[in-house]
């Protein structure tokens, strides 16, 4: 074909041979992908990721701050149980709003003017919180907060997979999540310190740092190519990919990609394989990110480390940011070395057996209590916990919730958003992006406003063996329909979902 062998005239112009007598022969794309240079992409990864930082301050502020809230002197802002609830899950109502915005920002105006525009109520709703007056205020902020992260949770993953080449896509996209769990960790830990306005305050500057950095970053190379600005893209390709690369190769490629898919989005492009099939994968890996219970075991996780008699409850909350932090590390490190199909189905079996033996751990303890809330099963698991040789129990939450943590921090925390921007053709991405943002979030509302009705429903057990019952499915599911797509390029990953031979 013309553009196959105008993409070998490139490679062949820089001085190929000695690749080929050397090694024998070698693909077009090893060769290329010997000429990069990645420290100016891992400059633009650093940058991009200040977003999902701020994001998991976001998620991380409400822990410290609510006890601050509902305790203060100030009846202004002083909140009750169930003003808290609301302060803390109005984020995922922004959120699940904030992904359908960023679905049609990152088509309108760019990926990189996206990342700029998030920055903005980031920086307006931590200032509002700062200055609050009364509840509204309170609110007004979260929501502002909860929008820009629904934004940036769908936009930094497709900056990232669109910037970052095969050989360090997975351990570019596993950043979001490493970053996400460092902001909520830093909200932690700054809280132990802080009060909740200064602490606000603090959370404004990731994402400051960020929209100053943007600046400085190129717009990814497919968006500038999607909209017929050859010479922008290949200028964008030079900065990341270093002087000696032949840029033009990749454009090549990259074109020869999007005359594939056409301009833009339609809506028959929903009846096409090539959509359809990876849209189903990314809405039910949100899906199941979120019924694995993850939320549950947060919310409890200070009740845990109570009736351990782990008398500093806020150093326990540390401690299980730490872990999140650690293992999203290795996950990023190993990404693409394992793959994420094995990492997936690790992540899933970990989080089965923990979450069951924690059903187990409820049953033993609790089962013969009333079970109504956190709060009551708290208390009923102190009572039974003093009461007698039960006390030794203790350890058995303890193990489960560090598996189940260090489990999802390991696969199922942050290869869904990695899965999300790789498997989608260019000129879908961002509805079909949209509707997965929109389905995690309006899942883990759900989930978080109807955890105390599960609890009444099926009992703690009950719960726990459900969620675990949940996590063997992802597991079944990840065997069965999730695609790997370790060391390939996001053209071959498509071609695979339409079922033509990778070029």
């Amino acid at each position: 074909m013309d553009i196959q062998d105008e993409r070998r005239r490139l490679l062949d112009a820089e001085g190929t041979d000695e690749y080929e007598t050397v090694t024998g022969v070698r693909s077009e794309q090893d060769i290329y992908l010997d000429k990069v240079q990645n420290g100016k992409l891992y400059l633009a990864v650093f940058v991009s990721v200040l977003g999902p930082l701020s994001f998991g301050f976001v998620l991380g502020y409400s822990s410290p701050a609510i006890p601050d809230l509902i305790t203060t002197n100030d009846d202004r802002v002083r909140l009750n149980n169930d003003q808290a609830s609301w302060f803390g899950s109005i984020v995922t109502l922004g959120a699940a709003v904030g992904g359908l915005l960023g679905g049609w920002l990152v088509e309108r105006i760019g990926r990189k003017l996206s990342l700029m525009f998030c920055s903005l109520p980031f920086v307006f709703g931590f200032a509002i919180i700062t200055a609050a007056q009364n509840l509204w205020m309170l609110y007004v902020g979260r929501a502002l907060t909860g929008l820009a992260s629904g934004v940036t949770s769908l936009v930094v993953p497709v900056y990232i997979s669109e910037i970052a080449h095969e050989r360090v896509r997975g351990t570019m996209g596993s950043c979001v999540q490493l970053m996400v769990v460092t902001g909520i960790c830093g909200a932690y830990v700054a809280g132990t310190y802080l009060g909740w306005r200064w602490l606000a305050l603090c959370c404004s500057l990731p994402p400051t740092l960020l929209i100053v950095g943007m600046c400085f970053m190129p717009e990814t190379p497919r968006y500038l190519l999607s909209q017929g600005k050859r010479r922008e893209a290949e200028e964008a390709l030079r900065f990341l990919r270093g002087p000696d690369a032949p840029v033009q190769w990749e454009c090549a490629r990259i074109e020869e990609a999007c005359d594939h898919q056409g301009a833009g989005f339609k809506v028959s492009d929903l009846l096409e394989p090539c959509v359809y099939k990876p849209l189903a994968i990314g809405v039910l890996l949100m899906f199941f990110q979120q019924a694995t219970g993850i939320n549950a075991i947060m919310f409890y996780a200070e009740n845990i480390f109570e009736d351990a008699h782990f008398d500093n409850r806020a150093l326990g909350t540390v401690i299980v940011g730490l872990t999140q932090v650690f293992f999203t590390g290795i996950a990023a490190l190993i990404m693409d070395r394992a793959g994420r199909k094995v990492l997936l189905c690790i992540s899933g079996v970990a989080m089965t057996i923990s979450a069951a033996v924690f059903g187990v751990f409820f049953h033993l303890t609790t089962g013969r209590h009333n079970n109504t809330s956190v709060r009551a099963m708290a208390s009923g698991v102190e009572g039974s916990l003093g009461a007698g040789p039960e006390v030794d129990l203790a350890w058995l939450a303890l193990a489960s919730m560090g598996i189940f943590i260090a489990g999802f921090a390991l696969g199922w925390g942050p290869i869904p958003w990695l899965v999300m921007s790789e498997i989608f053709p260019s000129n879908v991405k961002g509805f079909a992006s949209a509707v997965c943002v929109l389905t995690n979030w309006g899942n883990a509302f759900i989930i978080t406003k109807c955890f105390q009705d599960l609890l009444a429903l099926l009992t703690n057990a009950g719960t726990f063996w459900l969620f675990s019952s949940m996590c063997a499915i992802n597991v079944v599911f990840t065997i069965a329909f999730v695609p790997e797509t370790k060391g390939k390029t996001l053209e071959q990953i498509q071609d695979n979902f339409r079922g033509t031979p990778a070029q």
